[in-house]
Parts: C-alpha cells; sequence; structure tokens
C-alpha cells in the first residue's frame, strides 16, 4: 500500500479513493506541522529582535546573558528591565487576542466575530477608561473592572441576539451596536478628563506597550498559561461545533457546557488582553484568518492563532518603533493592517446577502 501511495503522489498509479484520502491527510499534516514550526520560528526571530534593536543594539549572547540572569554593563538595564517586559507583554497579548478571536470566529462560523469587532472589548475599554480617568484605580483593579465589564457586555450581546436561525449575524450586528454606544461613553469620559488623565487614556486607547513592566505582564501571563491549554483541550469540539449545533450534539459534544467554557475563557482572554496594552486593533480579527491560510484547513486553528497573533503585535511594534520617522503605537499599525480587510469582508457579506 505505501508503494502504491507514493506511486500516486507521483501520478503514475491508480488508486482507491480510501488511498487518496490517506495521501491528502497526510499531505495536509505535513503542510500544518511545517506551517506550525515556522510560526513558532517567527515568532521566536521576532522576540530576538525586540530585544537586540533599539537605541544601542546588542549581540544575542548579551542578550542571553541578561536573561539568564548575569550582570552585563548597559544592557541589564535597557534589555531587562525595558525591552524584555515589553516583548513578554507584546507576545502574551497577541497569543491572547489571537486565541480569543479565533474562538468567536469559529464557534459562531462567522468571521466578523472577534471580540474587537462586536463589542467586547468597547466594554472592556469603557471600564478601564472609567477606571483611569474618573477612579483613579491602578493597574490591577483596573485589569479585574475590565474583565468583569467584558463579561457582562458579551452577557448582553448574547442575550439580545439569541433564538432565530441567524443568531450569528445578529450577534455580530448587535454587538456592532453596543461598541458604539461604549464607544460614545468613552468619547464623553475623555471630554470629561483632566489634562493629565486624558494623555494618559489616550495612550492606553491607541494600544500601546510603551511602558510595560512585569506588573502589567504578569496577570495577563497567568490568564495566558490558566486559560490556553482549556481553550486548546476543546479545540476538537470547537471544529464540531462549526457543523452546527444539532450535528455537534448527534456526534456527543455537549454544546451548552462546552460553548459556554469557550466564551469565559475567550473573553477572558480579550479582556486581560486589553486591560494591559489597551485596545490593539484588530489582532484578534486577523489572527485566525491569517493562521487558516498559512496552516490550511483541517485541524485544531487554537495554537496557529496564538502564534500568529504574537508575530502581528510584535512586528507591528518593531515597524512602530523604528520604520518611520515618528514612533508609532502597536495599535495604530495594526489598525492600518486591519482596516482594509475589515471593509473587504463587510462588502463581500452584504453581497452575499449574510454572513460569511
Amino acid at each position: 500500500m505505501t508503494a502504491t501511495i507514493r506511486d500516486f503522489a507521483r501520478g503514475t498509479a491508480t488508486t482507491t479513493p480510501i488511498e487518496q484520502v490517506y495521501v491528502g491527510r497526510r499531505r495536509r499534516r505535513r503542510r500544518r506541522v511545517i506551517a506550525i514550526a515556522a510560526l513558532g520560528t517567527a515568532t521566536a526571530l521576532l522576540a530576538a529582535a525586540m530585544l537586540m534593536l533599539g537605541g544601542t543594539i546588542y549581540s544575542p549572547s548579551e542578550v542571553l546573558r541578561v536573561i539568564a540572569g548575569q550582570n552585563v554593563p548597559g544592557a541589564s538595564f535597557t534589555v531587562g528591565v525595558l525591552r524584555l517586559p515589553r516583548t513578554v507583554t507584546g507576545l502574551l497579548a497577541g497569543v491572547a487576542f489571537g486565541v480569543a478571536g479565533t474562538t468567536f470566529q469559529r464557534m459562531l462560523r462567522n468571521p466578523l466575530a472577534s471580540p474587537d469587532v462586536i463589542g467586547i472589548s468597547s466594554g472592556a475599554s469603557a471600564a478601564a477608561i472609567l477606571s483611569l480617568v474618573v477612579l483613579g484605580w491602578d493597574q490591577t483593579p483596573t485589569m479585574l473592572f475590565a474583565l468583569m465589564a467584558g463579561i457582562l457586555t458579551a452577557g448582553a450581546i448574547y442575550l439580545a441576539a439569541r433564538g432565530g436561525e441567524s443568531a450569528g449575524g445578529r450577534l455580530v450586528l448587535i454587538g456592532i451596536g453596543i461598541g458604539a454606544m461604549l464607544e460614545s461613553v468613552v468619547s464623553y469620559l475623555l471630554l470629561r478628563a483632566n489634562q493629565w488623565d486624558l494623555l494618559t487614556a489616550a495612550r492606553w486607547l491607541s494600544g500601546s506597550l510603551n511602558g510595560a513592566s512585569w506588573d502589567q505582564a504578569g496577570p495577563l501571563g497567568v490568564a495566558v498559561v490558566v486559560l490556553l491549554p482549556v481553550v486548546i483541550a476543546l479545540s476538537r469540539d470547537l471544529s464540531v461545533l462549526e457543523l452546527g449545533d444539532a450535528s455537534a450534539t448527534a456526534l456527543g459534544v455537549r454544546v451548552g457546557r462546552v460553548r459556554l467554557t469557550l466564551v469565559l475563557s475567550a473573553v477572558a482572554l480579550a479582556c486581560f488582553a486589553t486591560a494591559t496594552t489597551g485596545p490593539i486593533a484588530f489582532v484578534a480579527f486577523l489572527a485566525g484568518p491569517i493562521a487558516t491560510r498559512i496552516t490550511g484547513a483541517g485541524g485544531s486553528p487554537v495554537l496557529p492563532a496564538a502564534l500568529t497573533g504574537g508575530c502581528l503585535v510584535l512586528a507591528a511594534d518593531l515597524l512602530g518603533q523604528y520604520a518611520f520617522d515618528t514612533r508609532f503605537p502597536v495599535g495604530v499599525i495594526t489598525g492600518i493592517l486591519g482596516a482594509p480587510y475589515l471593509l473587504y469582508l463587510l462588502i463581500r457579506t452584504s453581497r452575499r446577502g449574510g454572513s460569511s
């Protein structure tokens, strides 16, 4: 049989449909492994570039010595205190946004259904701005408040959109509307803020890694370490949910329990990332589709989307810091990349007359 499959791959033999399926699966599996390895390598290279590049360029050996805890004059402060927390925070935020985005998109079977498009990130943003501008809270209470607000926003959107056959498309539309309302709340809070709070809030709203510290990266890291394995463990059920609730139930998936766990995990990841770095635009929206293009159809989308999200944030931050005369926050760069794709999807969805 092995020889026959090899001949089929060369186009020199006639095979049965079962053998053709076997060859196709093997090719898809090989492509997926290569793609994930390439994404992991790209992520590592971007992280290394974040640590080495800057006003002073350090060698890989100096960076490794700093990471190992050795005292390297100059590099210990620049790399260990400034660049390493920024890199880790960006990577964790990208992973969190990527996993949250692809979870919603796959579960709702709609490429528009990412947290930043359907209003969940707007709920977390409104809560964070309220805590920063009005209440004067520090980082930890702000993150918890943003998390609760994001969960409440997701619950409100779900309750308003439930029922009927087109719940996925209705959820997106209702989410966009609620997101617009929450953005107006943010605008009102900014108008009432004093000058110092306004600068802090504006920098946060742009989605920035400036001033990243271990105090910020710690809670986000805990959230990623705890919730990412949960989503990966349910990734097979997530793929089955794309077939619809009836088919998923027939295949043995506990739809209600799985969906609730996935929603809570995705919302928590998106809200923790938003509270840490601000709403980095379109990372959750782009990571899943880009990962699918790279890995091909089939297989769990979670790990490729996580790596793609990390790559997007790190690459955008490098571009924002060094590609232009003026330094731009990472959210500005991702917004420039994501806005055209959002318009493309909206136009395509409108022409089809439904959710795509």
